[in-house]
C-alpha cells in the first residue's frame, strides 16, 4: 500500500439518504429540501436512491430528479452520489450516463443481485459501468441484500485498473476489510456500510462510513472518525459506545423503516413508504420512541 495519504474521494461521512414521499405516494421534494438543509452541516454528502432511499421502488425519472434536486441545491463540496446499480448491466450503464448528466459527483454500483454472476461476470459488469462516465465509482458489497458477495480479487483488480475508487463494505467481515486494505493503494477508499462497525473498520484501514445513523448523528460520527485519525482512540471509542444503542435500534427492522420513522418524529418528512415496505408496528414504534427520548431527539413525557 502506498504511504502517500489521500483525502477520501467522497469525504468521511456520507448519508444514505431516505426518499421522502407524500401521502399520495409521490416523491416529496419539499421534504427533501428540509432534509438536505438538515444534513448539510452534519455530513460530507448523500447517496441518492440507494437501499435506504427505497431505490428499488423509484422510477428512473424519480432517481434522476432527486440527483438533480440535491445537486442544484447543495453547498459547494457537498458530494451527491447516485446509486445506479442494478442486475442489468445495460440498464446500469444507461443510468450512470444519465446521472452524470444530472450532475452527480460519483456513482454507487451494487453487486448484481438475483442473477449472481461469477467473478468474470462481476468484473465485466463493474468495468462497463465504470467506463460509462468520467465519474468516480463506489462499489457496494452487501451480500445480505443481494445474495452475492463481490469477489475480493475483483475489487482489488478494479481498484487498480478502472475508475472504481471506493467500496462500501457491508459484509460484516472486518478481516476481509483488512486484507483489502493491505492489497490496494491509498487512493482507494473503504467505507463502512454498517454504522456499528465503523470504528472497528477504521482500525484496519477504512476511511469513513456510508451511514444511516448520520441522519441523526452525522456530526458525531465525523467527530469519532477525526478523533481516531488524530490518535485519540479512547475518545473515538467513547463516542462509538455512547451511540451504539441508537445505531442498533435504527436496524430493529428492515432499513429504512426505523430511520424514516425517526425523521418523521423530527418533522423532516412524512412516515410514508412504498410497498413492500410498511410502517413500524406499535411495539417497535414504542421502542423507537424510547431510544429517541433517551438520546434527547424527542422530549421525555
Amino acid at each position: 500500500m502506498s504511504a502517500k495519504a489521500h483525502s477520501p474521494v467522497f469525504g468521511r461521512v456520507l448519508t444514505a439518504a431516505v426518499t421522502p414521499f407524500t401521502a399520495g405516494g409521490t416523491v416529496d421534494f419539499a421534504a427533501a429540501g428540509r432534509l438536505l438543509k438538515y444534513l448539510q452541516p452534519q455530513c460530507d454528502g448523500v447517496v441518492v436512491a440507494g437501499t435506504t432511499g427505497e431505490g428499488p421502488t423509484l422510477s428512473d425519472k424519480e432517481r434522476l430528479g432527486l440527483v438533480d434536486f440535491y445537486k442544484s441545491r447543495a453547498r459547494r463540496g457537498f458530494h451527491v452520489v447516485a446509486n445506479v446499480g442494478t442486475n442489468n448491466t445495460a440498464e446500469s450503464v444507461k443510468l450512470a450516463r444519465a446521472a452524470a448528466r444530472a450532475g452527480a459527483d460519483g456513482l454507487m454500483v451494487v453487486g448484481p443481485y438475483y442473477n449472481k454472476p461469477n467473478a468474470d461476470g462481476q468484473r465485466a459488469h463493474f468495468t462497463k459501468v465504470a467506463d460509462a462516465t468520467e465519474l468516480p465509482v463506489m462499489l457496494y458489497n452487501i451480500p445480505g441484500r443481494t445474495g452475492l458477495r463481490v469477489a475480493h480479487e475483483v475489487i482489488v483488480e478494479l481498484a487498480a485498473t478502472t475508475r472504481v475508487r471506493a467500496v462500501k463494505d457491508a459484509t460484516g467481515d472486518v478481516e476481509g476489510v483488512a486484507l483489502l486494505r493491505s492489497q490496494t493503494l491509498s487512493d482507494f477508499f473503504i467505507y463502512s456500510g454498517d454504522d456499528s462497525l465503523t470504528l472497528p473498520m477504521l482500525a484496519v484501514g477504512a476511511s469513513g462510513v456510508v451511514s444511516v445513523a448520520s441522519h441523526l448523528i452525522g456530526r458525531e460520527l465525523g467527530d469519532m472518525i477525526r478523533a481516531y485519525e488524530e490518535g485519540n482512540v479512547a475518545e473515538a471509542r467513547d463516542i462509538h459506545l455512547h451511540f451504539l444503542e441508537l445505531m442498533r435500534e435504527l436496524f430493529m427492522t428492515t432499513n429504512p423503516i426505523p430511520v424514516k420513522a425517526a425523521l418523521a418524529r423530527l418533522g423532516l418528512c412524512g412516515e410514508f413508504y412504498r410497498l413492500p415496505l410498511t410502517p413500524l408496528n406499535e411495539p417497535m414504534a414504542a421502542r423507537l420512541d424510547a431510544v429517541l427520548r433517551e438520546y434527547e431527539f424527542i422530549r421525555r413525557d
